[in-house]
């Protein structure tokens, strides 16, 4: 039924309400998968009231349940539980409200969660998600790290000890938000988003103290897995522990077995960093000095060398000098007059060789191989 309203003839709240409920009663029931979420018992009470989330997105409706619905479901209904929903929508003309009655409620059983998560992880295996050259190297020493952990979590103190042990200067961009229940994959993600976009964040750590399947199942959703495969920055994941396998730890650059193991996967230590420059800068020395002595001794047998020939070509050459002042000095006067013979001269320095050329009376000196002597020419022939 159509209703024709204007501004001269609207209609009133109640007929709209009415029309309202008289159109979504027409409605049929539907089943609907969700988490239950602001659950609270209400003893003796007919009805029992909670919010059924959807397990991607934030988005939720009201449920109202008879009392012996909620009776029926084994294991008992509790916040954070995944549930199909038998349930036709309700409108409450009287305040305008409009909820789903349950007629049956379901509980999701492990196994069946266990074989949507495998479908889910084939389906993100197949498009690459998990291929091992689509990991990003961490690097060697952030700038500063990006951490997305429970609100005053144990996780959350074990990284920040650990790395600031390790790194104490090491400064963080902290996301505290809710780690399991229908809040965390919309919460994770929007904080990978924020942390992603912050230029001076270098690795995102996102952590929990690990859990049972249900606890975990949070971080094999497939929004939040798409997320992380899209960030530009390296993400490491720090969920469960060595034998909890969430779709997140496939995905991430890193998989970490617990808080502390990030941390000491993500920065280097200090100490450690000290002593190995201390070991490098002392085998650097030890080579510079083995080097130094190497060319010390090589240098000294050069020397050694060098002097030997140098001494040779010196002995050589005082044997030729020797050699060749025997030869000068035997082919010199001097040499002569040691023989025995001597110098005649002349009173005007002239060397006599022929004796007609000295006249009777003339003086003569006589020159030997030590001293002189004086002569007169006398004619006793």
């Amino acid at each position: 039924m159509v209703l024709e309203t204007s501004p001269d003839s609207p209609a009133a709240v109640r007929t709209i309400a009415r029309n309202l409920a008289d159109w979504i009663s027409r409605l049929g029931a539907v089943w609907i998968d969700g988490q239950v979420a602001e659950f609270r018992v209400r003893p003796g009470a007919r009805f029992q009231y909670f919010v059924l989330r959807d397990t991607d997105v934030d988005m939720s409706l009201p449920v109202k349940a008879d009392g012996a619905v909620i009776g029926r479901i084994d294991p008992p209904l509790a916040e954070g539980q995944r549930v199909l929903v038998h349930a036709k929508p309700d409108f409450y003309a009287a305040r305008g409200s409009l909820s789903l009655l349950a007629r049956e409620i379901r509980p999701v059983g492990l196994g069946a969660l266990l074989e949507e998560l495998a479908r889910l992880r084939d389906l993100l295996a197949a498009e690459g998600l998990f291929a091992p050259e689509r990991k990003r190297p961490l690097p060697f020493l952030p700038r500063r790290i990006g951490l997305i952990c429970g609100r005053n979590s144990a996780a959350m103190q074990d990284v920040l000890a650990n790395v600031h042990d390790r790194w104490p200067s090491m400064p963080f961009e902290i996301r505290e938000v809710p780690v399991q229940g229908v809040a965390a994959v919309p919460e994770v993600t929007a904080a990978v988003a924020e942390l992603d976009a912050l230029p001076e964040v270098d690795v995102i750590i996102i952590t929990r103290g690990g859990g049972s399947v249900e606890d975990l199942l949070p971080f094999s959703n497939e929004t939040l897995v798409r997320a992380v495969a899209a960030c530009r920055t390296p993400v490491v994941s720090a969920i469960g522990h060595e034998q909890d396998v969430p779709l997140l730890d496939l995905v991430a650059d890193l998989r970490a077995s617990t808080p502390t193991d990030a941390a000491k996967r993500v920065v280097p230590s200090m100490a450690e960093q000290r002593a190995i420059v201390t070991s490098l800068r002392q085998r650097a020395r030890s080579v510079l000095l083995r080097r130094i002595d190497q060319d010390e001794l090589a240098l000294a047998h050069r020397r050694a060398r060098t002097r030997a020939i140098v001494t040779a070509r010196i002995d050589t050459a005082i044997s030729d000098v020797t050699h060749l002042t025997a030869r000068v000095r035997s082919l010199s006067p001097a040499a002569t007059l040691e023989r025995g013979y001597a110098i005649v001269l002349a009173d005007d320095g002239r060397i006599v060789r022929d004796a007609d050329s000295v006249a009777m009376g003339d003086l003569l000196d006589i020159r030997v191989a030590h001293g002189q002597l004086t002569a007169r020419r006398w004619d006793d022939r």
